[in-house]
């Protein structure tokens, strides 16, 4: 049933399509769809306008207009599908699932259970973090330290997150089995317009592996910007063989 009320409206002449509004609507009402965000539907959008503080361009305002009243029911069922998408693989997440979060606070360490106490922390920040899934323009880029992981990595190197992964944003991708053209402009893209402050490249020894920084660095030359960049290999071992600065 349609109903006179307060609606979120979004000038797609302003939008640039950095999702940071898609985080700051609790109701999972926004998306990003062709690079600009959306409402999904008119009933998942309670017109309260959280989001509008999070838009840099003043894309989002309220209006009023005919729409299909809120509806919490509808927005519990939205929410719980999404959560269950992005726990799935591969091509059950979206790249419009964008999420930013924190490492765990000292109170909530300290009520963890004991059978937890001894576990590393994650220093992830943020989801996605496959290099195909992240929008060049998504928020935790922005100003960022990114860190920029061959798939291997973790698996050989069980310390990645306290050493390499702590105040970094994450990207992650094969060089062999992805396409490396579109990394190579993806990184252009982001290099050009993030501000980035550093790169640091984590890949293996194995001659697959080589082809990462070189994409890394093939986007940044493209971009024009000048930006400190760390080269890291690490062994199958998981042992680190080199550090090359610049």
């Amino acid at each position: 049933m349609k109903v006179l009320r307060k609606i979120i409206r979004i000038d797609e002449e302003l939008c640039d399509g950095c999702g940071q509004c898609i985080t700051g609507c609790a109701e999972g009402a926004l998306q990003l769809v062709d690079g600009k965000a959306r409402v999904v539907a008119d009933r998942y959008c309670d017109g309260l306008g959280a989001c509008i503080g999070e838009c840099p361009t003043g894309a989002l305002t309220i209006i009023e207009r005919e729409a299909d009243e809120f509806d919490e029911v509808a927005v519990e069922v939205l929410l719980s599908k999404t959560h269950a998408t992005a726990s799935r693989p591969a091509g059950g997440c979206p790249s419009a699932g964008l999420q930013m979060f924190s490492a765990p606070c000292a109170c909530e360490k300290a009520n963890l259970p004991s059978s937890q106490e001894a576990e590393v922390d994650s220093f992830l920040s943020h989801w996605p973090v496959q290099i195909r899934l992240v929008p060049p323009n998504a928020p935790f880029l922005h100003g960022a330290d990114l860190l920029v992981v061959a798939d291997c990595v973790p698996l050989a190197y069980p310390s990645i997150h306290k050493d390499f992964m702590k105040g970094r944003a994450v990207m992650m991708g094969c060089p062999k089995f992805d396409d490396a053209q579109s990394y190579i402009d993806k990184f252009a893209q982001i290099c050009a317009q993030a501000g980035l402050k550093s790169i640091t490249v984590l890949s293996m020894e194995v001659p697959c592996c080589s082809g990462l920084p070189m994409i890394v660095k093939k986007g940044l030359q493209i971009s024009g910007v000048t930006t400190p960049l760390t080269e890291v290999i690490v062994s199958i071992k998981g042992k680190i063989l080199e550090i090359k600065e610049g």
